[in-house]
């Protein structure tokens, strides 16, 4: 019953408040002339105990009218009380805004009042009226004007406050009148984050047409509504449009000046039911390249499925995609080996509250803190779970940050990957599949020349490992099958320039790039993933698996996207009062402004259309064991030049970009020219 008064009242408010301003003086007036006559009413029953009729008891009415003492006073408290109010300002005041001195306005009003009504009725007299009631209708009157007033504040203010707030907040059109356009609108009715005031929808049928109160518009038509409704954003309610179509609509909102954000995909709204948490930024991921391929479901399993799985960097940006892929392909354990407490930690509680929510009790998950390179460690893990599968995902991949340590990029890259492959193959695991990169293509870094380095050496071991007798003779261990997963950049993984890039639009700009014409790949981190997965599935022995990233990006004109999905412009010449300023840093140390996929021609052709088998060289391990060995006593003794020079040595078409940076080697430097 009390929802129903509010709303009524909330309704009857409305009109209220889009009176114009003399009607609203008049409406209070009438209303103050009848809160008169009441006082008058309620006095006379206060004074003689009972309730008197306006018009009393006559012979005719017209007489009564005349002789009524309650109608003699209410008329004298009328003619006197509303000039009083007009003189003293009442009518001036807004009431849902009014406070003290408003209140004390009124109160010197009805004083005046007061004693005049008191003077004619109390001091005075009038026949038929008793002398108390000129005493006891001008406190009533007052309370009951204070009443009415302080009810207009409440019951006015606030409506008039939240259709204030609700015209302040962003205002947005849906674009999708569908089910999850339409369920997206009633989520957000109530919202005091943004308010929805129209549809955009394609269908031609619905133009013109209302959907739950809200107009239905054809976007060709969108420049002109903006004329007339200053919409800020747009939400696109179309999850099961295909890449390509979203393309085009955001090529066509592009030049309005409109923040988009979007809905997840199909898969993630099977529930029916969209509310206003399921709206996210517009990533990225959503423009670049080509509509994911759908994972084959064989390949995706056939390592993974009831089997011990081993996932090294497993709370790195692509180590802990690996395990989200995994854990649905329902593996009897997994394994997460990570050298960082906290990253540890994250995917573990990540993973448990999956396997809780899917009510899986027969999957463990099993947090091993663990250097790659620690050779002891990595046999026990292996020698305890024998595993079938590993995926090795632990690698320091920042470019700039191994530039500047290199010995350190040397030390876990190819000597971790070393560690982990020798205990693989000691502990009889069936495939252990290296997550490698498009810098380890003619690499002019030292990050791209160890992730190289470590793909000989699993080429190498791929080579020299056959069948053999296990420790006790009897039966034959395993071979292990190495295979290597070659790709580009993911977007959002951890140094991504995406994420970075949106955190400085938030703060104003500017966009810092290394230079204008810098040019990488993309994927998403889940396709990576499972793409990753995939290729280690069709590895038959020391296979360089090269995955199809699509056409590569400019990174300047990944920013240009970003900021106008945004919702705001790039300051540039031609633009000089725009938003958001690019500004070029150079390039890093190590840093090119291309990236390859290949080192040869001619890559072979795979079961998945986006995974190629590349043809690469490589030193037989008997011949790069002493190289090895020169390599690993410069990186004891932190000689990174001579470092350097054993991998260019080692990988074929590494050319460093500049001189040596290491943070140590330029410390050392200093102190010499100091004591010179």
């Amino acid at each position: 019953m009390g929802e129903v008064m509010i709303r009524l009242m909330s309704r009857l408010a409305a009109p209220a408040l889009a009176l114009p301003r003399p009607a609203k003086r008049a409406l209070v007036a009438v209303a103050d002339a009848a809160l008169c006559v009441l006082s008058v009413w309620l006095a006379f029953y206060l004074r003689l105990g009972e309730f008197f009729s306006m018009v009393g008891q006559p012979l005719s009415l017209v007489f009564s009218l005349v002789f009524s003492p309650v109608l003699i006073a209410a008329l004298a408290s009328v003619l006197l009380a509303i000039p009083i109010f007009v003189t003293s300002g009442l009518y001036r005041a807004i009431f849902r805004y009014s406070g003290l001195p408003a209140m004390m306005a009124m109160a010197r009003a009805m004083l005046l009042y007061g004693v005049i009504f008191a003077g004619v009725f109390t001091f005075y007299g009038v026949q038929g009226v008793p002398r108390t009631v000129g005493l006891i209708q001008p406190l009533l009157l007052l309370v009951l004007v204070g009443a009415s007033r302080a009810a207009a504040r409440v019951w006015l203010g606030g409506l008039y406050q939240n259709q204030i707030k609700k015209s302040a907040l962003p205002q947005l059109l849906i674009y999708g009148a569908g089910s999850a356009g339409r369920q997206l609108a009633s989520a957000m009715a109530n919202s005091h984050e943004m308010r929805v005031v129209g549809f955009l929808e394609d269908d031609d049928r619905l133009h013109g047409h209302v959907l739950n109160g809200l107009p239905i518009h054809n976007p060709a038509d969108l420049a002109e509504l903006l004329l007339d409704v200053p919409v800020t954003d747009v939400l696109l309610a179309l999850p099961s449009v295909s890449r390509q179509r979203r393309n085009d609509i955001l090529a066509a909102l592009s030049p309005h000046k409109l923040a988009v954000r979007t809905l997840p995909g199909l898969s993630d709204l099977a529930s029916g039911k969209v509310s206003l948490s399921d709206v996210r930024d517009l990533e990225i991921d959503d423009l670049l390249g080509r509509e994911p391929v759908k994972p084959n479901g064989l390949l995706l399993n056939l390592n993974t499925h009831n089997k011990t799985v081993l996932v090294t960097g497993a709370g790195g940006s692509i180590g802990s995609e690996l395990c989200r892929q995994i854990i649905k392909t329902k593996p009897n354990q997994l394994l997460l080996v990570e050298m960082s407490e906290f990253a540890l930690y994250q995917i573990h509680q990540e993973l448990q509250a999956f396997l809780a929510a899917e009510e899986i009790t027969s999957l463990e998950v099993v947090p091993l803190l663990a250097s790659v390179c620690d050779e002891v460690r990595m046999h026990e893990i292996m020698d305890t779970w024998k595993p079938q599968t590993v995926y090795h995902a632990a690698a320091y991949k920042h470019v700039p940050l191994v530039e500047h340590n290199p010995a350190e990029g040397v030390r876990n890259n190819v000597w971790g990957t070393r560690v982990c492959a020798e205990a693989a193959m000691r502990n009889g695991v069936r495939n252990f599949v290296l997550i490698s990169t498009d810098k380890a293509v003619r690499p002019t870094n030292i990050m791209g020349a160890t992730k190289r380095l470590a793909e000989m050496v699993l080429q190498a071991l791929a080579e020299q490992n056959q069948s053999a007798p296990s420790q006790g003779g009897k039966t034959p261990r395993a071979k292990t099958v190495f295979s290597m997963v070659r790709f580009g950049n993911v977007l959002g993984s951890s140094g991504s320039v995406v994420p970075l890039f949106r955190e400085q639009i938030k703060n104003g700009g500017p966009i810092t790039l290394t230079h204008a014409d810098i040019t990488r790949y993309f994927m998403t981190i889940p396709e990576a993933a499972q793409l990753v997965i995939q290729a280690g599935a069709m590895g038959t022995g020391g296979d360089v698996f090269v995955l199809d990233m699509g056409q590569p990006v400019k990174i300047i004109d990944l920013a240009r996207r970003i900021v106008d999905l945004s919702g705001l412009t790039v300051r540039d010449e031609r633009n000089p009062e725009g938003d958001i300023e690019l500004s070029v840093t150079g390039l890093r140390p190590g840093e090119k402004l291309y990236e390859e996929l290949l080192i040869g021609d001619n890559p072979k052709l795979t079961q998945h259309p986006r995974i190629m088998k590349a043809h690469e060289s490589f030193l037989p391990m008997y011949e790069l064991q002493g190289k090895l060995n020169s390599l690993e006593l410069a990186m004891s003794v932190n000689d990174v030049p001579v470092l350097r020079g054993f991998l260019q040595q080692l990988v074929a078409g590494y050319q460093p970009s500049g001189a040596v940076v290491d943070w140590v080697h330029l410390a050392l430097e200093r102190e010499a020219v100091g004591n010179e």
